[in-house]
């Protein structure tokens, strides 16, 4: 179906404004060059999965990750307890690395959850997960017969980009590894505010010394595509070094996005992060000096919901250890078992330790505006694209949240009366602690949201593909909202789109918009190359900056999208960028909307996403072709992009779901 030509408009405008982009030289010496069939930048689950397929494919792999833990969310960001939905987890419909991701957990452990939480099926020490995940990796080479050759603390600084054959590929990769220097305090030691522009920076330092790698593709005869760049990084940091059209925040509202907060776009709005730490529950009660900066964040934390507003529910909803259990509990229609000393709970609460910035003075990711502003575009100029004092205010606002929660006697969102101290509990700091940080918080924050590539061209997206809110959503827009804020035109747009068979009846005015009944599933693609389900959950910005200003709100009509989601697909055109035609991104990155974006986050969906990235660019190297060809001609037949989805399917990682074909309407059994 063709896209509103408002809302293309405006995306065209928005690519036209992204120049080719220069060389860039180290302002260094080159330490050491590495080939590689596949350089995968970032080493959370979505680049674990794209290393992992590669490998049992038998490919030669670089992984570079900015901490010294693979896993990203479930490791060095700290979220070890699995986003999974009911019918999924029920029927174990996943791809085959994330199954032996939980196969090992399980064996780990001798159960699946010895956290005992209430909010997963399987919560567990961060530190675990980096440790089974590393040996999968191992074991992946081994049986695949591949290469894999892994890069801790580790970052991509400069790309080289040229004109072969008529495509513009990623010629070659400069990298920055850091060790720390002599006399200097170990890894782990500082937080990311305090050590993230050294680690981008090419001259040692009091703290680190450098080793600056080239990656190069390994040689190979011939102009076929020798080797694959895949942006698995948190941020996108590769789609803004290489400077390919992309999106960052709030969305315009269109019939393809109705529930969007903003008529206009604001990139500064992205979903809140979090930097999660552990706490242990103690016999006896703790002393907590309360931290200099408490007083800034403190009339911001809150139990969010009368309902959630019991410390001991707070505390087991992350529980990531319990080696004894507790007797069982209930509050707010939630079974839980009640901690015991020795219990080792993870935070992640959104009016906790979430720092939700949303504004040009305090967003977190740089827009392509701030990039220029700040020198990250220029040669030899990036430094990770991240606001670095909002990084400290983070680190600072994820402390003050234990302070609350052990010593805390007020509540933002629920007044007074609500919040009782709670000091038998410690802050679990230490380089053998959970997090495995001498300062106690996660390695690097939990990302929800970040750049967002807009996809190729094609028939149905003249403009560039994308998924979108109506894609997705369970929502039927039947709500008199709607027809308020979209003209009689998006409007009946939208409810084409969402018409199914009938969507030429709407068009055509014979059937009017207010007798169209929703189809009862997600867009199904052509090019799915993976799947994923989780609910649209948002953590929106705050309204004001900064994010803790007394009495601050979140951005009003944020949390409209909010809502149940059928499950999902992945298509092929969403890890396809512009204008680099050997560079797929894999993760939260991906071609979304930012109202989809809050569904397209969670492990399984990230690992889905890596499988299909590793596959297809283990697929392309064989069949010396490159990805953007297997979709040129969507929605005609592509024999080639078939049997992609054949290998995958054949390898355990699934393209669809069990009986949601488009002739079958019945998806609300998909909880």
């Amino acid at each position: 179906m063709k896209r509103s030509l408002v809302s293309l408009t405006l995306i065209s405008t928005f690519i036209a404004s992204f120049p080719l982009i220069a060389l860039a030289t180290p302002s260094r010496t080159v330490d050491q060059t590495v080939e590689c069939e596949l350089l995968v930048a970032g080493g959370g689950l979505a680049g674990v999965a794209t290393a992992y397929e590669a490998l049992l494919a038998g490919r030669t792999v670089c992984l570079t990750e900015i901490t010294d833990w693979v896993g990203g969310q479930i490791s060095a960001q700290g979220t070890s307890a699995l986003d999974e939905r009911a019918t999924q987890r029920q029927q174990l419909f996943y791809s085959r690395g994330y199954l032996e991701l939980r196969r090992r957990i399980e064996r780990k452990y001798g159960e699946l959850d010895p956290g005992d939480c209430w909010v997963s099926d399987s919560c567990f020490l961060p530190r675990d997960g980096h440790v089974i995940l590393s040996e999968m990796l191992r074991d992946a080479a081994r049986r695949g017969r591949g290469q894999f050759k892994w890069f801790p603390t580790t970052v991509i600084k400069d790309l080289q980009i040229a004109q072969t054959g008529g495509e513009r590929r990623i010629q070659s990769a400069i990298a920055i590894q850091h060790q720390p220097a002599n006399g200097a305090p170990p890894l782990n030691t500082y937080p990311l505010s305090q050590t993230i522009t050294d680690a981008y920076s090419y001259q040692n330092s009091r703290l680190f010394t450098k080793n600056i790698v080239r990656f190069v593709p390994a040689a190979k005869a011939g102009n076929a595509p020798n080797w694959y760049v895949i942006d698995a990084t948190e941020t996108g940091e590769l789609i803004a070094l290489a400077d390919v059209p992309y999106r960052l925040g709030i969305d315009p509202r269109s019939y393809l996005e109705p529930s969007s907060s903003s008529a206009t776009n604001d990139p500064y709005c992205t979903q809140g992060f979090t930097y999660t730490f552990a706490m242990e529950a103690t016999e006896q009660p703790q002393r907590h000096a309360e931290p200099p900066f408490y007083q800034q964040y403190a009339s911001y934390y809150s139990y969010e919901l009368p309902r959630l507003a019991s410390f001991p529910l707070v505390f087991t909803y992350r529980r990531i250890w319990s080696p004894r259990q507790g007797e069982d509990m209930r509050f707010g229609g939630i079974s839980f078992t009640a901690p015991t000393p020795g219990d080792i709970s993870m935070q992640n609460w959104t009016w906790g330790n979430d720092y939700r910035p949303g504004t040009a003075a305090d967003n977190l990711v740089y827009t392509r505006n701030q990039l220029q502003s700040t020198g990250q575009l220029q040669p030899g100029g990036w430094l990770g694209g991240l606001r670095v004092e909002t990084l400290r205010k983070g680190e600072e606002h994820a402390k003050g949240f234990f302070h609350w929660l052990v010593a805390g006697t007020t509540d933002s969102q629920l007044g007074p009366g609500v919040k009782e101290p709670h000091p038998n509990n410690r802050y679990l700091a230490g380089l053998d602690s959970p997090m495995g940080t001498a300062h106690g918080l996660s390695k690097y924050p939990y990302m929800r949201e970040g750049r967002r590539i807009l996809g190729r061209p094609t028939l149905a997206y003249p403009q560039g593909f994308a998924i979108s809110e109506i894609d997705i959503s369970r929502r039927d827009y039947s709500d008199s909202y709607y027809r308020l804020v979209l003209s009689p035109q998006s409007y009946r747009s939208l409810k084409a789109a969402l018409a199914g068979l009938e969507a030429a009846s709407v068009i055509a005015g014979t059937i009017p918009p207010r007798d169209v009944m929703r189809r009862t599933r997600s867009t199904i693609y052509p090019d799915a190359v993976g799947i994923g389900h989780y609910a649209i959950d948002f953590h929106p910005c705050m309204l004001q900056s900064p994010a803790e200003l007394p009495g601050n709100i979140e951005r009003p009509g944020e949390r409209l999208g909010a809502g149940q989601a059928y499950p999902f697909q992945i298509p092929l055109r969403a890890m396809i960028p512009q204008q680099i035609d050997n560079l797929l991104v894999s993760g939260k990155s991906i071609a979304v909307s930012h109202i989809a974006a809050a569904a397209y986050r969670v492990h399984s969906f990230e690992w889905s996403a890596g499988a299909a990235a590793g596959t297809t660019a283990a697929f392309a190297l064989e069949r010396a072709i490159a990805p953007y060809q297997l979709i040129a001609r969507i929605p005609f037949p592509e024999p080639q992009l078939e049997a992609l989805q054949r290998r995958l399917a054949q390898n355990g990682n699934p393209t669809a779901f069990p009986d949601t074909s488009i002739f079958n309407e019945a998806w609300e059994d998909w909880q």
